[in-house]
This record gives structure tokens, C-alpha cells and sequence, in this order.
């Protein structure tokens, strides 16, 4: 049997039960045909690249598959007629990733970077106090430097 990566984009819409109920269903798809889901991981509520359908969001879901051909080929035919799934893709993959995906590595990493410092900036070192720094001396005052507005006429 083959290795498949399976994941769906539900509707933003959907509570997570109902999303889940969807994962439940591809899964008994895969195990009617002989085949066996791995691993399924759910990677929450995200923002998409643009407009599909009207959702700017959607529920990312990804399903490990081990199973012949031809349960992947009506998994997607089933995907493709259910409408609560918005975009949904399967590649065939030489091995599983051990461990959690990369995507649930990513959203773990972050959380954990934002622990207490509100933001993705890190340690900005002490800067001194803020203060007038003075003009620059590659500049010249500013009242003197011409903006663009008063050179155009």
C-alpha cells in the first residue's frame, strides 16, 4: 500500500465538532477500503491567502493515509462532493513525518516565543532612555531639508 498526505480546508463556519465529524468521515472512508489512517491532526481555524468562496478563513485539517489507489481516488471523490470542504489536496509522500507535522511544530514554537513578551520582536536589548537625539550628521536641520510636497511646484 502507498503513503498519502490528505489535508482539507473546511468552511470557517463550521464549529469544530463539525469538523471533526468530517475528519471521522474520511477516516471510515479509508478504513471501508482497506486502508488505515495514521495520524489525523487538526491545525485549527487559519487565515487564508485569499477569498475562496467567501471565507477568508478556513478549518486546516491533515489525515496520514496508508491505502491503495483507488480508496484515495474515492476519499477525494467524496471530499470533492461535500460542501462544507472548500479546497482539499492529496499528495503520495515516501515516508510519514515521525512526530507532529511541521505546521503544529510551527504553531508550538510560536506559542512558546510569545510567552510573557507579546509579539515576535524578542529581546530588544536596552536601548537607553528616549530622548532628543539631536539632529543626524548626515543631515542638516530639518526645517532647511526640502520635502517632496514643496519641491513639486
Amino acid at each position: 500500500m502507498a503513503l498519502y498526505e490528505h489535508v482539507f480546508l473546511a468552511r470557517q463556519d463550521l464549529a469544530q465538532a463539525q469538523v471533526d465529524v468530517l475528519a471521522e468521515t474520511a477516516t471510515k472512508i479509508v478504513e471501508e477500503g482497506k486502508g488505515r489512517v495514521v495520524k489525523t491532526e487538526s491545525w485549527g481555524l487559519r487565515g487564508l491567502a485569499y477569498r475562496i468562496q467567501k471565507n477568508r478563513k478556513a478549518h486546516y485539517v491533515m489525515l496520514e493515509i496508508d491505502a491503495p489507489t483507488g480508496v484515495i481516488a474515492e476519499l477525494e471523490r467524496q471530499t470533492g462532493i461535500n460542501e462544507d470542504i472548500v479546497r482539499y489536496m492529496t499528495v503520495r509522500v515516501d515516508a510519514h513525518e515521525a512526530g507532529p507535522s511541521a505546521m503544529m511544530r510551527r504553531n508550538e514554537r510560536s506559542e512558546r516565543d510569545r510567552g510573557g513578551r507579546g509579539g515576535d520582536r524578542g529581546d530588544r536589548g536596552d536601548r537607553g532612555p528616549r530622548q532628543d537625539r539631536g539632529d543626524r550628521p548626515d543631515r542638516g536641520p530639518r526645517e532647511d531639508r526640502p520635502r517632496d510636497d514643496r519641491d513639486a511646484g
